[in-house]
């Protein structure tokens, strides 16, 4: 009896003992991300296995429409309510030629002190030098690692509808506009796009815009000191394709597709062709994985020269709140990242452009694009900065043509974009 006595006392003092021992303290890591179905879908799974090798750490992923990315991460950041930072590529960063501008939203976080120093961190090693040094770093310090480029110049075709139509793949504008012309007699639409969304319309275009002007950077330049125009002879002659692409070449009804059931329309076998970025490549393969499709640059010049390269930017990148709590957590998940095999899962989630040199793009996608990858450019909005006071027309949007804007004249269209982008010329003295 006093030995089960003496028993009972000993396990009443050990459950005693367990009870006031502390608890692992659990951090709760708060991510945020932009809306991109593939990517968000990889991130959930990857969130999933992170958790599960860091049990003490719990992962709150945020998702946020891309328009609003740049917002909510000011916000947050300045709330002190974030730690990991789904951030774009660091681009449109001020000129010497540029005045009565506002720095791009990455270098007012960094020169606020809201971005974490990441250089000597050793996941930095894992990404190539030249993606590190273009789209992460600014006054000589590493604020970004950046996952990958993209293109947005392109166009998606259907390989089945292009042979049974015994339509050639365009390498010249004419030729892209006979092929519409062939799709619209034989009752196929030749062209989809999320027109819902806006972007979609213009973002299609971007090839268009980068065959007439191979050299964005001096585009840029040139709208800056006056010797290029958005009602000069060549801009018109953008003008014009781009309301032949709007009005003609896109089928009716898309001003009513999301950009996220585009490229599900497309894959239907509904179409001929979906401009449009990299990026949908998923999507498309997971709306119908036996598609037969193919991706070219879009051929918005008469001279095929000219229509031999692909456009597009740094995409998505990872920073870290500068005062965030949980910095080690925050690191940590950054690492496990960056490991070699999560970041060529990641690659073929998403269909970027590797920026690790040990990661290959080895789906139908990177088959598509490697002939054109010598031919890679920055984009033209990477580079536009716009001086203060422009109108709210002051863009080469082919968006603004009907159907999904009011404009219905190229003339009045280019006359009205130069004024508006005049106006904030003239209040920067340039």
């Amino acid at each position: 009896m006093r030995k089960t006595a003496l028993g009972t006392f000993v396990a009443l003092l050990l459950l005693s003992v367990a009870l006031v021992q502390p608890v692992a303290a659990q951090t709760t890591l708060r991510v945020l991300v932009h809306q991109n179905p593939p990517m968000v879908e990889f991130m959930d799974t990857f969130n999933q296995q992170f958790q599960e090798n860091h049990p003490d750490i719990v992962v709150d992923m945020s998702v946020v429409n891309a328009n609003d990315l740049s917002t909510v991460t000011q916000t947050r950041l300045s709330a002190n309510d974030i730690d990991v930072i789904d951030m774009f590529g660091f681009a449109n960063a001020v000129q010497p030629y540029m005045k009565n501008v506002d720095p791009p939203n990455w270098q007012q976080l960094a020169d606020a002190g809201l971005l974490m120093d990441l250089t000597d961190q050793p996941f930095v090693a894992n990404y190539d030098a030249a993606t590190i040094a273009d789209a992460g770093t600014y006054n000589g310090k590493v604020y970004e690692i950046n996952l990958g480029r993209v293109v947005y110049s392109g166009i998606f075709y259907n390989q089945d509808l292009f042979t049974a139509n015994n339509v050639t793949v365009p390498t010249t504008w004419s030729e892209l506009v006979t092929a519409c012309e062939t799709f619209t007699a034989a009752g196929i639409p030749c062209m989809t796009a999320g027109g819902k969304d806006g972007w979609p319309i213009f973002v299609g275009a971007y090839g268009l815009i980068g065959a007439l002007y191979p050299d964005q950077a001096a585009l840029v330049e040139g709208l800056w000191t006056g010797t290029i125009t958005w009602n000069d002879e060549r801009a018109l002659d953008m003008w014009s394709k781009m309301q032949v692409y709007a009005r003609d070449m896109i089928e009716s009804g898309a001003s009513g597709i999301a950009g996220d059931a585009a490229p599900g329309r497309f894959a239907s076998g509904a179409v001929a062709m979906f401009p449009g970025g990299s990026w949908y490549a998923p999507a498309i393969e997971s709306a119908e994985p036996e598609f037969e499709w193919g991706y070219i640059p879009f051929p918005g010049s008469d001279d095929a020269e000219d229509n031999q390269y692909l456009f597009g930017k740094y995409d998505q990148g990872w920073a870290i709140a500068a005062n965030t709590p949980n910095a080690e957590a925050a690191l940590t998940y950054l690492a496990d990242f960056s490991e070699p095999e999560n970041y060529q899962a990641f690659v073929n989630a998403v269909g970027f452009i590797p920026t690790q040199e040990t990661a290959q793009l080895d789906t139908h996608l990177g088959a598509e694009v490697a002939p054109y990858l010598a031919n890679f450019r920055v984009g033209y909005e990477q580079y536009w900065v716009a001086p203060r006071g422009v109108g709210q027309y002051a863009n080469p949007w082919a968006s603004y043509f009907q159907p999904f804007g009011t404009f219905d004249d190229p003339q009045t269209l280019a006359d009205t974009v130069q004024a508006d982008l005049q106006s904030g010329l003239d209040a920067a003295g340039s």
